[in-house]
């Protein structure tokens, strides 16, 4: 009888091994369906994007008969670095420079210093209406920031700001986006964390500071690009709240080699836009190693 049994044994052994191979078979065809969707759509992106980019780049090294020719080419049959010197010398790209720099320095530290200590609160501070607090977040992302324009400008001209880096800067020193994105990310860390601090006697700042802010560095680093970015390219606020071209941004440095009479010169205009995109990229390439690293702590955890 136990020879009987030991016998059986090996078939059906062979019988879950032959039920195993065929569902891998089965399941083989739909997990490369997926590989070859996920390349094919990752080639599409990146051709969408890569064309403009490629396009831009040899605009730079192009003459404007280039440009315009009937049949043009995608790369440069003269390759010429003029453009650049040219948008160079027609506006004041150094002041722009040093101008952008500090602006979105300082905006950027100022929006993201509100977002970690606002979306502290929001999470691990008791305080009545705690929920309203959040919805209202949520509305203010839901207004345009066209909507706003007159009554900062207003409020920047009371306090006698315009023309000014603070002037600049101040209006969007708080933005409800990165304290919606960091709030989220504070719910997901384990309050075992701070009920240690809590033993050990830490307060909410020393907490914040040596708990919450190393352990949520992915999505700090996350909003500050976010942020960096997007007032590294923000033209509509800084051109009403300035008025001379001491105190103008790339953006605007961009805008004023565009002629009105349609002679505009496009190597030019394509050699600036590179003196705006390409430390946008740098900045991009330094912190993604952040993100990536958070991403990939991320799926360990779980």
């Amino acid at each position: 009888m136990v020879e009987r049994i030991q016998r059986r044994k090996p078939t059906d052994d062979g019988r879950r091994t032959k039920a195993g191979d065929a569902f891998a078979v089965v399941g083989r065809p739909s997990s490369v369906v997926a590989q070859v969707a996920g390349y094919t759509a990752m080639a599409i992106v990146i051709i969408l994007i890569g064309i403009p980019v490629f396009w831009l780049v040899m605009g730079a090294l192009k003459t404007n008969r280039e440009i315009f020719s009937a049949n043009p080419q995608w790369l440069p049959l003269q390759p010429t670095f003029d453009n650049f010197v040219a948008a160079w010398n027609r506006a004041p790209f150094g002041r722009y420079y040093t101008n952008s720099l500090i602006t979105t320095v300082l905006g950027a530290s100022a929006e993201v210093v509100m977002a970690v200590t606002t979306a502290y609160a929001l999470v691990f501070v008791r305080f009545p209406k705690r929920d309203w607090v959040f919805a209202l977040l949520l509305i203010a992302l839901m207004v345009p920031e066209e909507v706003v324009i007159v009554p900062n400008y207003l409020t920047v001209a009371r306090w006698g700001l315009v023309n000014t880096y603070a002037g600049i800067v101040l209006p969007g020193a708080s933005i409800a986006f990165g304290t919606f994105l960091l709030r989220q990310y504070f719910r997901t860390l384990p309050f075992e964390l701070l009920d240690a601090a809590k033993v050990d006697g830490a307060g909410h700042i020393r907490t914040m500071i040596s708990i919450v802010v190393p352990t949520a560095l992915p999505a700090i680093a996350t909003t500050a690009l976010l942020s960096i970015v997007a007032k590294w390219n923000e033209y509509l606020w800084p051109l009403i709240v300035t008025s001379t071209q001491q105190m103008r941004t790339l953006p605007i440095g961009i805008a004023w080699l565009l002629d009105q009479e349609g002679n505009t010169e496009w190597g030019v205009v394509m050699a600036a836009t590179l003196f705006v995109v390409v430390p946008v990229v740098l900045v991009f390439l330094y912190a993604q190693r952040f993100v990536v690293d958070g991403i990939a702590a991320g799926a360990v955890k779980g």
